[in-house]
Formats: C-alpha cells, sequence, structure tokens
C-alpha cells in the first residue's frame, strides 16, 4: 500500500468515526426534540451526592443549536482528559452555563437531598439567560417557577443533561484537588472524597478534617 493509499484509508475511517458519533448525538437529542418551540433548553445534573468529604455541585448548561460539541457523553462515561476538554468547548459554544455550589455544612445541616436541590437552584440562578424547560437528571427541583422534565439516567440520554453532568463534575473535581493541596493527608485528589477502603481507614487513623461531612462518617466515626 502507498503512503497516499494509506492517507485515503486513514481518512476514511476518520469519516467514519466522525459520522458515527453525529448519529449517536442524535439519540441524545431525543427529549430536547420535544421542545424544538424553546430556544433556551437547559440540562441540569449535580456531581458529589455520595463522597464523605467536600460539597455537591450542580451544573445548568443551555447549549447553542447551531454549535456542535462532538463525544458529550454521561460524565461518568469519559476520561478524565476528556472531560476536561469537553467542560472548555462547552464553557466556550453554550449560550450559558450555571454552576451552583453547596458545602458541606450545609450538607449537614438540611441532608444532602436538599442541598443538591439547593445547588441545582443556584446555578439555574446563575445562569444568564432564563430557560423555558428544564430537563433534570432523575429530580423535580422543588421551589423553581421553570417547566421541567424528569429523565431517569438523563446524563445517558439528553445531550443538555450531559453537558451538565460534564461541569458539574470538573468543577467538583477541580476543587477537590484544591483541597488536597490543603488537606493532603487524605488524598483527596485522587478520590475526590469518597468512600475508598483507604480514605475511611484515614479517617479512623487521623479523624476528619474541616470539609467532612459529620453525617456521613457517623456510621464509623464519632468525636
Amino acid at each position: 500500500m502507498t503512503k497516499a493509499e494509506r492517507e485515503a484509508l486513514k481518512a476514511q475511517k476518520q469519516a467514519e468515526k466522525l459520522e458515527k458519533e453525529r448519529i449517536r448525538l442524535e439519540g441524545l437529542k431525543e427529549f430536547e426534540r420535544k421542545y424544538d418551540e424553546c430556544e433556551f433548553i437547559c440540562g441540569i445534573d449535580e456531581a458529589g451526592r455520595g463522597p464523605l468529604a467536600g460539597p455537591v455541585v450542580a451544573g445548568a448548561v443551555i447549549l447553542d443549536k447551531t454549535k456542535e460539541i462532538l463525544y458529550l457523553n454521561d460524565s461518568k462515561k469519559l476520561s478524565e482528559k476528556k472531560r476536561e476538554a469537553l467542560f472548555d468547548e462547552i464553557m466556550e459554544k453554550a449560550i450559558a452555563v450555571g454552576v451552583g455550589i453547596v458545602d458541606e455544612k450545609v450538607i449537614d445541616d438540611i441532608n444532602i437531598l436538599q442541598a443538591t436541590y439547593k445547588a441545582m437552584r443556584l446555578a439555574i440562578d446563575n445562569l444568564k439567560v432564563k430557560p423555558q424547560i428544564l430537563l433534570n437528571d432523575a429530580v423535580i427541583i422543588p421551589d423553581v417557577d421553570i417547566p421541567q422534565e424528569k429523565i431517569i439516567k438523563g446524563d445517558a440520554k439528553s445531550v443538555s443533561i450531559a453537558a451538565a453532568s460534564i461541569i458539574a463534575k470538573v468543577t467538583r473535581d477541580r476543587l477537590m484537588a484544591k483541597y488536597d493541596e490543603k488537606y493532603p493527608d487524605y488524598g483527596f485528589a485522587g478520590h475526590k472524597g469518597y468512600g475508598t477502603a483507604a480514605h475511611i481507614e484515614k479517617i479512623k487513623e487521623i479523624g476528619p478534617c474541616p470539609i467532612h461531612r459529620r453525617s456521613f462518617i457517623k456510621n464509623f466515626y464519632s468525636e
């Protein structure tokens, strides 16, 4: 095979890969099509409901229907490198992005579900335009005066929710990396505050730090 033939084959494979990705993305726009009359469709998702430490973070994203963002997906299905790249692309191309952050003290005070709702409302409030419809990953958010649709496993079904999941996940991961510098004994940069065996053992060994959720660790640690 000549060099020209190899390059042509490579270009063909790349074109086929792009076409396959565009077909996948069209499937992720299923729920958005129900609201074609809406200019501002907002996806909502959160990161950090389960960890033993750190905040819960919500993302709200209104995508621009005229701008393509390839490889959007549930943030958990993407590598860290791909999430970081997509975060930057979403921030550049979206009509609006809002983030809501609720810390561990509020989580302990009002419980994680209410704290998640609070983070989502903050994310919506931080959008520069008001959405006409909210597409939420598995929840209906109380005290919001915007029509909502709850989509189970929405981050794998809706392109807008997928984008919101990436914004929430990357924002929270970056926060936990900063906390790792402040509290280096716990390994926050690696496990992001989740209850790994090593993390739990470290809490038992040296006690919690200020960003640990006391209501989450009470089953194995008491002060």
